[in-house]
C-alpha cells in the first residue's frame, strides 16, 4: 500500500466529474490548479510514462492488463514504477484481477486534459 499523495486532474462537482483546472487560455491559475496541472505534465513528460499512457488510452476497451503493455524497451520493475507515478498523477486506475493488474484511463480524464488545453472559441 502507498502512502503516496495523489493529487486529482478531477474533482466531483455534483453533476459528474469536472476539470480540476480551467483552460490555459480563461485565467492565471492559482498555485493548487498549478501544483494539480504540474504533476500531470510532469507524469506525461517521462517518454516511456507517454507511451505506457498512450497503450492503456488506446488499448481496446480502454484499459489494458500490464501483461499486454509491458513491452516499452525497460524491464518489468521500471513499467511498474512508472505505472505507479502515472497513477499518483491521477491519469490512470488500476484494478487486480488474479494475478494481473489491468490499467484504464478514464474518458473524463482524457477531457480534462483536452480543456486544460484548449483555446478559446471565436465570438
Amino acid at each position: 500500500m502507498s502512502n503516496a499523495n495523489v493529487l486529482p486532474l478531477l474533482e466531483a462537482d455534483g453533476q459528474g466529474v469536472a476539470p480540476c483546472c480551467p483552460p490555459l487560455t480563461e485565467r492565471p491559475m492559482t498555485a493548487a490548479e498549478a501544483e494539480t496541472a504540474a504533476r500531470m505534465f510532469k507524469a506525461l513528460g517521462d517518454p516511456v510514462r507517454l507511451r505506457l499512457f498512450s497503450a492503456v488510452a488506446s488499448h481496446e476497451a480502454g484499459e489494458a492488463c500490464v501483461c499486454d503493455i509491458s513491452d516499452v524497451g525497460v524491464s518489468q520493475p521500471t513499467v511498474s514504477h512508472h505505472l505507479k507515478k502515472l497513477k499518483e498523477a491521477g491519469l490512470l486506475t488500476s484494478e487486480r484481477r488474479g494475478t494481473w493488474v489491468y490499467y484504464r484511463v478514464e474518458p473524463s480524464v482524457l477531457a480534462a486534459m483536452g480543456k486544460l488545453l484548449t483555446l478559446p472559441s471565436a465570438a
